[in-house]
């Protein structure tokens, strides 16, 4: 069955907060629509720079990324935008790979930067997406 993407996750390293919160401010409309959740430090700076409501989860490291990947894994996420930074390394890595893994296993749609993120909310499949939901033996 066919339905839009209404909940969106939003996570980006200390050094890509603000390029998300200015691609989140640059499609405000569109996030209007939509149930905004993130990861605390960077949900906060969006929903300052752009006055949209972010349910605001732990920040990364203190248990948010988890928070995010405990929400796919229920099926109430829809989509993924995590703008993450190549060049730093990472102190909590595990939890990184740990919700990018639980996002590809339940084939929800990932953007790791600017350019994806607009293919991904201009496609017509954000309107009305099919998504092949794995069967673990349980639901969503």
């Amino acid at each position: 069955m066919s339905s839009p993407i209404s909940t969106l996750a939003l996570i980006a390293h200390d050094n890509r907060k603000p390029a998300l919160a200015n691609w989140v401010q640059t499609n405000a409309e569109q996030m209007r629509a939509l149930t905004l959740i993130s990861t605390g430090t960077t949900g906060n700076l969006i929903a300052d720079r752009t006055g949209l409501p972010v349910t605001c989860l732990k920040s990364g490291p203190h248990g948010g990324d988890q928070q995010i990947g405990a929400r796919i894994a229920e099926g109430t996420v829809d989509m993924l935008v995590f703008f993450w930074d190549p060049l730093e390394p990472m102190s909590h890595d595990p939890d990184i790979r740990a919700l990018l893994r639980l996002a590809t296993l339940w084939n929800i749609p990932i953007a790791s930067n600017e350019s994806t993120a607009d293919f991904l909310i201009t496609s017509p499949f954000f309107q009305a997406y099919d998504r092949a939901v794995p069967g673990f033996g349980g639901k969503a």
